[in-house]
């Protein structure tokens, strides 16, 4: 059966593991060729382990296993040039780009009186610049002929709410919210649409890992993602339906919504996915 991803092409930043990797696996799985793009390393100011090379490989793994085409590079989206040379390289290869997820992020935690300079501008570099030179760097690819394209950017329910020892965080994905409802106005002309999906927690290494897990639970010396997962755990307590939070496909459902011709005249929206934290 064909759909209307048929051939058409991805660009995904983040894509080593977690929800990129997801993203990429799911669209390939609806016959899209992916590029995609991951930093293999670890970073100081976060307090979890990074992506490997091997990490990515397994991502180009999956996706040819799917029957498609992938171009993966290691780069850094903070560096405009490098975001520019792996999309120009992958269009160049894969003929065309119709789809653009700037998903690369980091989590960090700091009060604001003891966030530290290199951690605010990490976090801002990160998740902001790297997110707006992975649209910037993709749209003279994004045909401007009215054919169309779709842009889905990551927020979070930080985007709409003041998370406390989140204000690196919060700017950023406040940014990201501004930055879709701007580009949906300049490019709707064109018929490229420019969405957000806003997740709450999500079972990934950024969510499930000892530092992050101490904040939700600090009474716990030890705490574990048993411990999140057990009935009345503060996880669990923070959402309106009680899981302790919700899976990658859950974000790739929305995402691929918004990019199908089902949500042809959707745009400008940032979409909560997140089991109704941001309602309680």
């Amino acid at each position: 059966m064909s759909s209307s991803f048929d051939g058409k092409v991805a660009f995904i930043t983040g894509a080593a593991r977690g929800q990129g990797r997801n993203h990429a696996v799911r669209l390939a799985e609806r016959g899209v060729d992916i590029i995609a793009l991951d930093i293999n390393h670890s970073l100081e100011t976060v307090p979890y382990e990074g992506p490997t090379a091997d990490d990515l490989a397994e991502t180009v793994k999956q996706v040819e296993a799917e029957g498609r085409r992938i171009v993966a590079r290691e780069g850094d989206t903070r560096d405009l040039d490098t975001v520019r040379g792996v999309v120009d390289e992958g269009v160049a290869e894969l003929g065309r780009l119709d789809i653009v997820i700037p998903n690369a992020g980091i989590a960090s935690v700091a009060a604001a009186r003891e966030m530290s300079p290199e951690t605010w501008q990490e976090m801002i570099d990160i998740n902001l610049n790297g997110s707006w030179h992975t649209v910037t760097a993709s749209l003279p690819h994004l045909k401007s002929d009215g054919s169309g394209g779709s842009i889905v950017m990551i927020g979070s329910v930080a985007s709409y709410l003041g998370l406390p020892n989140l204000a690196h965080y919060n700017a950023a994905k406040h940014a990201i919210h501004g930055i879709v409802k701007t580009l949906a106005v300049e490019l709707g002309p064109e018929r490229i649409r420019v969405n957000a999906v806003c997740p709450g927690n999500v079972a990934t290494e950024m969510v499930i890992n000892e530092f992050i897990m101490k904040l939700f639970m600090p009474d716990l010396e030890r705490p574990t993602r048993a411990d999140a997962e057990a009935e009345g755990s503060a996880y669990r307590e923070a959402n309106s339906i009680p899981v302790p939070w919700i899976e990658v496909d859950d974000v790739t459902n929305a995402i691929l919504f918004l990019c199908s011709d089902e949500a042809r005249y959707i745009t400008g929206v940032a979409l909560p996915v997140d089991a109704g934290f941001i309602v309680k």
